[in-house]
């Protein structure tokens, strides 16, 4: 009888593994062609994997179709190793479009190589090509059209340093395309500024010139920007929204202009300051007064503030030591606040719900005093180490600042309601009514007809808004400039800016909600990554606190020793004496062993400081570096004893 070869066990085995990758190959191939290929669990502190509720709501309400020209070239050998992760995360995020466009979003992937039909598309887009030699060209850029309209985006390959802020940007960057292309109308923002906000040539030759607020030009792709000059009084009918940047010398003509305009039911943005150094700037060096027309550092609303019931500083500004910014040399910036997550104190707006960090420059400081019948919330705020300070102190970035009668403050507030005029007697510089003349006393007939004319004019005045409306007031303007806001590089020969912080983020935000484009918010949202350590500046701010009386002390002691050993000095040198009394000896060689005796407590106050820091990093190293191990390990023992348990029970 002839028995049946048998396999070696070794061999099913191998044959068994070997099919079952196939078949998990295979099966992952199939379902990545197919909407759930793109579907995955997100399990980061920020979702920063899964698209935004925005961004779902914008693609849901499509009704034409929108095409994404992507080109990257893949194939070249030149591209760093980070630019090829970048475009596999662009890739996965285009399929995502895709998958909830409901077929209204079409990508087409472009390699533009050299000489071919590809590379012309790109050039027609205006897509960026860098060059690495005769032969060989570099791009990566989309192109998005709907329709008439197209925009582009515009992505430098090789600047691998700013790829992390890109790609935390490229989501918005994306979305507001494709919101930008499927507009009807754009909502009209009224612009209104002391300062020039816009781009101007050099003055003189060999000069740069004014490149313009990048943030303006930001708002210009999404919405049509009407300047408003700062002596207007009257706002146009057509604009949605007004921004107020730094109103230094606002006329009270101009400030009835913006009542009225709130009271028709338009949303005021004002941007306020207690110390603007693009006004100082401009002065060429002047700390008080800005260049040209003379343009004050502070800023405020004198009339239409106080009939809020709302008490704007701007004579000092605001310093925080538990917000403070380290500046080189390890000096602490008290009135250059880096505010982190904690300083927005409404966990559910979406204004600030997903900021991580802003960075104001010498703010004033709000304080609603309430019974102004309108809802108010505070958006930004700073810690309760902060007070006021004086600006021009504050302005020269002293370390020596004395913070006093330390409290909580508004920087960025919000008014929402139906609001009372501030002008009850009506127009500035308008005479009120006359009374009735008398029977004998009839005006002539031309007098008659400008009184009626008057009269006709007042009725336009309202006392009361029409419906409800919103009064955003933020108490810095440095913040949004290009300086507070951006990172401009050099990208081609064209300058990008990068927001470094999330300042131009809050701003676009108050704006895209003010105009009633909440939709791009929750994508905006994840623009920065900064995150300030502020159990760390805590333990800074209370070590602080209590050293700094006994600095302004003895700085108090030394300057009134210094006048009085100055004064010793002129009265020896007039009497030729070249030798101290002893009891002036002897007073000086006490303070000085108390001024050593005072310097040894603070750094040794430091010196504890310095090792508490140091315990909370180790501490947060131990965790990174043991405790996931120490999981897996005891997750792992308590598997091994229990099956050890169980065998022995059999």
């Amino acid at each position: 009888m002839q028995h049946l070869k048998t396999t070696h066990p070794v061999v099913r085995a191998a044959f068994g593994i070997t099919a079952l990758v196939l078949i998990a190959f295979l099966a992952n191939w199939l379902i990545s062609l197919t909407s759930f290929g793109t579907k995955g669990a997100d399990f980061t502190a920020d979702k920063v994997h899964t698209l935004s509720k925005g961004t779902k709501s914008i693609l849901s309400k499509l009704d034409a179709p929108v095409t994404i020209r992507y080109y990257a070239s893949r194939k070249n050998e030149a591209l760093p190793r980070e630019t090829k992760l970048f475009i596999r995360r662009i890739d996965d995020i285009l399929k995502e479009y895709v998958n909830l466009s409901n077929g209204k979003l079409r990508v087409e992937n472009l390699d533009p190589q050299p000489d071919t039909d590809a590379e012309d598309s790109a050039n027609l887009d205006g897509i960026q090509t860098q060059n690495i030699n005769q032969y060989e060209n570099v791009s990566l850029g989309l192109a998005v059209s709907c329709l008439d309209q197209s925009t582009r985006i515009n992505i430098d390959p090789f600047d691998t340093q700013s790829l992390d802020e890109q790609e935390t940007m490229f989501e918005y960057n994306l979305s507001r395309a494709v919101g930008e292309v499927t507009a009807v109308k754009k909502p009209v923002i009224g612009v209104m500024s002391a300062l020039n906000l816009k781009p101007s040539p050099a003055m003189m030759p060999g000069q740069q010139g004014n490149p313009g607020w990048v943030i303006l030009q930001q708002l210009g792709q999404t919405y049509e920007i009407r300047d408003v000059e700062i002596s207007a009084t009257e706002i146009p009918d057509d604009v949605n929204v007004l921004l107020l940047v730094h109103p230094a010398g606002i006329s009270a003509d101009t400030e009835f202009a913006i009542d009225q305009f709130i009271l028709r039911g338009g949303t005021l943005i004002a941007c306020l300051d207690a110390y603007s150094f693009e006004a100082a700037a401009s002065a060429g060096g002047n700390p008080m007064f800005g260049g040209g027309g003379g343009t004050p550092v502070s800023s405020t609303l004198p009339t239409l503030l106080p009939a809020w019931n709302i008490n704007f500083e701007s004579t000092q500004t605001l310093a925080d030591a538990k917000y403070r910014t380290i500046l080189q040399g390890n000096r602490p910036g008290y009135a250059i606040l880096s505010l982190p997550k904690e300083s927005m104190p409404d966990k559910s707006d979406v204004i600030t719900k997903n900021l991580n960090d802003l960075f104001f420059v010498l703010p004033g400081a709000i304080t609603n005093q309430g019974n102004n019948g309108l809802a108010s919330s505070s958006l930004v705020k700073s810690s309760t180490q902060a007070g006021l300070v004086d600006a021009m102190e504050a302005s020269q970035f002293s370390s020596n600042i004395a913070i006093s009668n330390r409290r909580s403050h508004d920087l960025v507030t919000r008014l929402t309601g139906r609001f009372k005029t501030a002008f009850p007697d009506g127009k500035p510089g308008e005479k009120k009514d006359e009374p009735a003349p008398a029977e004998g006393d009839k005006k002539p007939e031309g007098e008659e007809k400008k009184s009626d004319e008057s009269k006709k004019e007042e009725s336009k005045w309202l006392k009361e808004g029409k419906a409800e409306s919103s009064v955003f007031i933020i108490a810095d303007t440095d913040a949004f400039s290009n300086q507070g806001a951006y990172r401009i590089q050099n990208m081609g020969g064209m300058q990008a800016a990068m927001p470094y912080n999330g300042n131009s983020v809050l701003l676009l935000n108050i704006i895209d909600q003010a105009a009633s484009s909440a939709d791009l918010i929750g994508a905006r949202s994840r623009a920065s990554i900064r995150r300030p350590f502020t159990l760390i500046r805590e333990m800074e701010a209370a070590a602080e606190s209590t050293t700094q009386d006994k600095q302004q002390e003895l700085q108090t002691k030394l300057k009134a020793a210094q006048d009085r050993l100055a004064k010793i000095a002129s009265d020896r040198n007039n009497s030729r004496d070249v030798r101290l009394a002893p009891e002036l000896e002897a007073e000086e060689k006490k303070f000085r062993e108390e001024v050593t005796e005072t310097n040894r407590q603070i750094r040794d106050l430091y010196k504890d400081l310095k090792r508490d820091k140091d315990a909370l990093s180790a501490r947060i190293i131990a965790i990174n570096l043991l405790g996931m191990p120490g999981i897996v390990l005891c997750a792992g023992l308590a598997v091994a004893f229990s099956r050890r348990r169980s065998s022995r029970a059999r």
